[in-house]
């Protein structure tokens, strides 16, 4: 498990920066506004959000970004974002973001979890867990 802690690592980021960050059913957020109405969307259609706020000069972030893509794919009753922490700095802050990766599991805009690092497993485990209690649930 692994996370970028700041920007020390920014220079680092080596030729590999095209790793695609946003495939699948993933949707990147570029604004507060555009934010904001992915999270009224998912309320409307009673879906939970799984956000992931990330850095394209992370490298936990590069490596957890094919897996994050394929769970949008393989839960497609979840909305899966991307927010870039350097793009939407205002909204990393107020989230209290202090290292890349962090996921955000929101239901009606109220946080229902949350994971800090590239940990593909426990990642997997909370999605687990939170499509298990929608079905339970009957949402």
């Amino acid at each position: 498990m692994g996370s970028c802690l700041g920007k020390e690592n920014r220079n680092a980021v080596d030729s590999n920066q095209h790793v695609e960050f946003a495939g699948g059913n993933v949707q990147l957020v570029t604004t507060k506004d555009g934010w904001d109405q992915k999270l009224s969307e998912a309320r409307q259609d009673g879906r939970i959000v799984i956000a992931n706020f990330s850095a394209r000069w992370c490298g936990p972030c590069r490596l957890m970004a094919p897996f994050y893509n394929e769970l949008s794919e393989k839960y497609p009753s979840l909305m899966f974002l991307l927010i870039d922490v350097d793009e939407l700095t205002d909204l990393s802050t107020s989230r209290d973001i202090k290292a890349t990766p962090t996921f955000f599991f929101l239901r009606d805009e109220q946080q229902l979890d949350k994971l800090v690092g590239a940990n593909k497993p426990e990642l997997q485990k909370k999605i687990t867990a939170i499509v298990d209690s929608i079905v339970q649930s009957g949402r």
